[in-house]
């Protein structure tokens, strides 16, 4: 069973009676540049952020946005520690490096 309630700002939201809950649902329009607003009590909720970046999946008549977190630097720290480690092992020096950058940059 879920309990829905309206909120002064005409914002629903909903709560199961197993102690599950939506953080809100709420109507929007799409304007004639495709632009979707997401509610501020939606994105306060959610912490979202200008330039929040989201993976959009749809499917008949359900349209589903997925926020796409920002990875931690120290998760770059850990890809340039391997990468480095792996120039080692092969002995790269700098400029082969910078060449095999160019060389795949210019692939795409």
């Amino acid at each position: 069973m879920t309990i829905v309630k309206e909120c002064s700002s005409g914002y629903l939201t909903s709560k199961t009676v197993e102690g599950m809950s939506m953080r809100g649902v709420a109507t929007t329009r799409m304007s004639s540049k495709g632009q979707v607003v997401i509610p501020e009590e939606v994105r306060s909720g959610l912490g979202l952020k200008e330039g929040s970046q989201f993976v959009v999946v749809g499917e008949r008549d359900t349209v589903i946005l997925k926020m796409i977190p920002t990875p931690a630097m120290d998760e770059f720290d850990v890809l340039r520690a391997k990468a480095r480690a792996q120039a080692r092992r092969l002995r790269m020096k700098p400029s082969a490096i910078g060449a095999a950058i160019v060389r795949v940059r210019s692939k795409r």
